[in-house]
């Protein structure tokens, strides 16, 4: 009766910690400079402090003129083609907007130093290369045009 009553209250804790992470999924979240990586320092606004804005020899791709989308994929990545169908669409409908897709298997050092841990992981990059929003899981299209909106300083239209 109490090995029963202990799975019940397991699986209860288990099922709202996943409701939990799964509601999360897919939001960008602001990079704030002082909270996005304990323990280090910022090296400009809207970067993961410790680092430096990301570059196209970083990317392996040119920057976008006004703004980058980046997304972290691997192989296997269930999420993935359909992210990368949403980036590529966004990108090409704004203007000075680059799409560049990274396969983190085959970067593991830059999704270690930027903590990409699950695919896809998603970042919008301002023009210098800094790190404006970050998403992990397959992102809404409403946030990421937001988002976008925000870094090329667009007001946000219903």
């Amino acid at each position: 009766m109490v090995g029963g009553l202990i799975l019940v209250v397991a699986l209860a804790v288990a099922s709202a910690v996943g409701f939990a992470l799964r509601s999360r999924e897919g939001r960008f979240s602001q990079q704030k400079p002082e909270t996005a990586f304990a323990g280090t320092e910022s090296a400009a606004p809207h970067t993961p402090p410790g680092s430096v804005p990301l570059t196209a020899e970083d990317l392996g791709f040119p920057l976008g003129e006004r703004a980058t989308l980046v997304q972290f994929s691997t192989e296997f990545c269930t999420y993935c083609p359909p992210t990368r169908a949403l980036l590529t669409e966004v990108a090409a409908g704004a203007a000075g907007v680059a799409f560049v897709e990274i396969d983190a298997a085959n970067r593991l050092d830059l999704a270690r130093r930027l903590r990409v841990f699950s695919t896809p992981t998603v970042l919008v990059l301002a023009a210098d290369g800094s790190i404006s929003q970050r998403a992990s899981g397959k992102p809404r299209k409403a946030e990421l045009l937001a988002a976008v909106r925000g870094v090329l300083g667009e007001a946000a239209t219903s």
